[in-house]
């Protein structure tokens, strides 16, 4: 049986539910302004060009923050300061089952450059870059939500 709250995506019956998860370390870079960073997806991954928040698989014996500091400095050049746990959500997508855990960061040192070939916007609600990635999509309410 699927656990509750999982956002499922493109989903197909008789889809296994018992598959294991993948923990994911997802940064939310917040600006002064209160935008915050999208990056697309790189050419060549699963859902290429869309547009996601920052972060990677947790690698054994990592925690989320640990995790996210390392993907961060791979993938887009920054070192972050403190990475703040906000939520987390299950997605079923058809290649994995994913749990995101999505830290707030609101500092960081570098400057960003792109070294997967993605590119990157600072975006604000409503979002502009499309299309988004479903797991994604409950972010970006969380933070209307906050806006108030």
């Amino acid at each position: 049986m699927r656990p509750p709250n999982v956002l499922v995506v493109d989903g197909q019956p008789g889809r296994p539910v018992d598959r294991p998860v993948v923990d994911v370390a997802v940064g939310v870079l917040m600006d002064p302004d209160g935008r915050f960073l999208l990056t697309s997806r790189p050419p060549g991954k699963v859902y290429a060009g869309y547009w996601e928040f920052p972060g990677g698989k947790l690698e054994t014996g990592e925690t989320v923050e640990q995790a996210l500091r390392r993907e961060l400095q791979e993938e887009i050049g920054v070192t972050i300061g403190v990475a703040h746990a906000w939520r987390e959500q299950m997605v079923d997508y058809p290649h994995a089952l994913v749990r995101l855990h999505f830290c707030k960061v609101f500092d960081w040192a570098g400057e960003l450059t792109m070294h997967e070939g993605q590119e990157y916007r600072w975006e604000q609600l409503p979002v502009q870059s499309a299309p988004v990635l479903p797991g994604t999509v409950p972010v970006l309410g969380w933070l209307e939500q906050e806006r108030g």
